[in-house]
């Protein structure tokens, strides 16, 4: 006899991978629930990706204002200026998105269960440990939380994680940022442009360390013209807290000590995933370093129990857990998908002034893996649109096999980098070549038109360079 199910699947958590998945298994004809604890829309909308966004729009609306202002003639009273406005932005559009997914998952006939989840058997899910759901499939996406470190306890008060830096009303005058990432760069800028004296602190020799090189140094570059203070290959050791403020005790790679001030301190050296407490040793699922272990599909060692997102050892972006949970709704429901994502073809976005965004090898990775390849690098101040909106800082980088044409990666610094890595990574997506997207007509004048002139490097007649 069948046995009879509450749900087809039951999501863990309606993150952006729990709730993509939930609404695409709906979408085709699969009865799905979704758990969630807290606020729909996990930590990327609520406290992560899109207030910062909001707070990074500000920012630049702010610090670019007042350098055009004053090239005006025109002198602006800053003694009324209340940051509380600024951050209450931020909530405003975390808040509109959250009531969106709440609609969508509803349009979609997706029941929604608040509370905490706990798996009891391969098809049981205990909910406030109260009540339970059955369902033929289950999918963790429980998502991940802020790494803390060594001597450096996160309070939300002294010691802050992204968290609370997107929570506060009122700016500290000093900032010290722990980790050059995409998280501990995006706040060293938006800081600064507020005003902020800010020291951004790295352990290793470059900011954005998964980056390319060569976008690594025009953001170190442009970080330093605007007075950050940068403290490459530097350990955080230590801190000690004082009437006045902060002393926070650094090393260097040669053993030298670094002491600086600061009135707070964020600490943005990763995340962690959320696989504790959610019943896994109920069904002989073993995390390795944490991390939940899938094979094909995002399936893990119990057949109806899949996982996704920051919860398992994938690249920790909201846009790779919503893939992720597309492609177990579509295995689930019977559907032909691809088996796991093309780590070579996720777009990576660091929401700096300049913006950085890139796709598969860095240099770095394709020498150490042996990859033969040949670079073509145009400057952004070579499309006119640059230099007429003053936004020339960057460049279009792009990596490709010698023989083949083979596009295997593309860097872009600048303006507008974070949208223009589409052009190239469908390029890449579609088995395009060089010539195919250097003899595209593209509108002038656009910063597209700097994706064209790299790819013309490519094939040795640029125009503009």
């Amino acid at each position: 006899m069948e046995t009879k199910y509450d749900y087809d699947a039951v999501v863990i958590g309606a993150g952006p991978g729990g709730y993509v998945a939930a609404i695409r298994l709906a979408q085709l004809g699969k009865k799905t629930a979704v758990i969630e604890r807290d606020k729909l829309g996990g930590v990327c909308l609520n406290i992560g990706c899109i207030p910062s966004k909001a707070l990074i729009h500000q920012a630049e609306i702010f610090r670019n204002g007042i350098k055009n202002f004053k090239e005006f003639g025109i002198d602006l009273n800053m003694e009324r200026f209340d940051y509380a406005k600024v951050q209450k932005k931020s909530r405003i559009a975390a808040d509109k998105l959250s009531k969106g997914i709440a609609y969508l998952l509803k349009k979609n006939s997706v029941e929604v269960i608040a509370g905490s989840a706990k798996i009891t058997d391969p098809h049981t899910v205990s909910v406030n440990e109260t009540t339970t759901v059955s369902a033929e499939n289950i999918i963790i996406a429980t998502g991940s939380s802020a790494r803390s470190i060594p001597n450096f306890d996160i309070d939300e008060d002294t010691v802050l994680s992204s968290t609370g830096a997107l929570l506060l009303e009122k700016l500290p005058k000093r900032l010290a940022v722990l980790g050059s990432g995409a998280i501990g760069s995006e706040f060293a800028h938006i800081m600064n442009s507020f005003g902020v004296e800010v020291h951004l602190v790295e352990l290793l020799d470059r900011l954005v360390p998964l980056e390319d090189d060569d976008m690594s140094k025009t953001l170190f570059d442009s970080f330093k013209r605007r007075g950050i203070n940068i403290y490459l290959s530097h350990k955080a050791e230590s801190m000690e807290k004082h009437d006045s403020g902060i002393k926070l005790f650094l090393k260097d790679n040669t053993g030298r000590q670094v002491t600086l001030e600061a009135d707070k301190i964020l600490v943005a050296v990763g995340r962690a995933p959320n696989t504790g407490g959610i019943g896994l040793e109920s069904v002989s699922i073993v995390p390795e370093k944490g991390f939940i272990p899938v094979s094909d599909y995002y399936r893990t060692s119990v057949e109806s129990i899949y996982a996704i997102g920051d919860v398992i050892n994938s690249p920790m972006l909201a846009h790779v857990a919503s893939k992720e949970g597309e492609i177990v709704a579509e295995h689930i429901a019977g559907k032909e998908t691809e088996k796991r994502i093309d780590p070579h073809t996720i777009p990576s976005a660091v929401y700096c002034e300049p913006e950085i965004a890139s796709f598969g090898y860095t240099e770095r990775d394709a020498k150490s893996a042996g990859v033969k390849f040949e670079k073509a690098v145009f400057p952004l101040r070579g499309a006119g649109k640059t230099v007429a909106v003053e936004q020339s800082e960057g460049m279009v980088k792009i990596l490709f096999d010698p023989s083949t044409k083979e596009i295997l990666g593309a860097h872009i610094a600048g303006i507008h980098a974070t949208e223009l890595i589409h052009e190239a990574l469908l390029a890449k997506k579609a088995e395009l070549l060089p010539q195919d997207i250097a003899t595209m007509i593209h509108a002038h004048p656009t910063v597209s038109e700097a994706v064209m002139e790299a790819f013309r490097t490519a094939e040795g007649w640029a125009v503009h360079a």
